[in-house]
């Protein structure tokens, strides 16, 4: 009877063959991985929208772009973990669905800065001007660099409609009127105003569904509650 450990397929001969084991750690990594990232293509949690999740309006859009140019992702994340402290702070932790139009995303991996993706409303626009020009002028003790050059550049001209198109072959649901229509949007308008209007996009539409959804429930209790 053959001894198992003489095997071809044996621990003992992966051990042996430095080559081999590369090749099934490989192997295994590999199958592993598409597992966990294959179904994710069809769960509705990762590629539908989050309820209040609406594409960008073509300032914002541009808004983005200079938010990725200026390298404001790498102080600034956008995504709110589930952790007890953030969620506190920051609001209800972030979900997939969020994201689905965000292309490339931009959660982020280091917080210079404090997290993005709930800044939408919280402060008026004249404060997001002052802090972009200054930031220190409203928060002293920021190390974040000043950005004067937004308020003297203009975006008119910048071919957002281009963007728009290349968005919806990927899927984002840009109709042919708003993209006919995005460059009015653009007229008179500077990189920092729309730097502001993206801030001022971000994580407004999840915060107000939610609220719906609260203000919802509460009404059902009562009235279950009456009856």
């Amino acid at each position: 009877m053959a001894n198992d450990n003489d095997r071809f397929f044996s621990h003992k001969t992966l051990e042996k063959n430095i080559g081999l084991m590369i090749i099934a750690s490989i192997t295994v990594i590999l199958f592993a991985g598409l597992v966990q990232i294959v179904p994710l293509f069809f769960q509705h949690s990762t590629t539908e929208p989050a309820p209040g999740v609406r594409p960008y309006e073509p300032l914002e859009l541009i808004g983005r772009d200079l938010y990725i140019r200026e390298g404001c992702v790498g102080c600034h994340s956008q995504q709110i973990r589930m952790l007890r402290a953030e969620v506190q702070r920051y609001g209800p932790y972030s979900v997939a669905g969020e994201s689905v139009f965000d292309h490339p995303f931009l959660w982020g991996s280091k917080r210079t800065g404090p997290d993005l993706a709930r800044v939408g409303g919280r402060y008026s626009d004249e404060w997001h001007r002052i802090h972009l020009r200054n930031p220190r002028d409203v928060v002293p003790e920021s190390n974040m660099p000043n950005y004067p050059w937004l308020a003297q550049r203009s975006v008119e001209g910048k071919n957002v409609q281009a963007r728009m198109i290349a968005l919806r072959r990927i899927g984002v649901p840009y109709t042919d009127e708003q993209i006919e229509q995005a460059p009015q949007a653009l007229v008179g308008q500077t990189e920092e105003d729309a730097m502001v209007a993206y801030l001022q996009s971000l994580g407004v539409g999840v915060r107000e569904a939610a609220l719906r959804a609260q203000q919802a429930a509460l009404e059902t209790d009562n009235t279950a509650a009456e009856n």
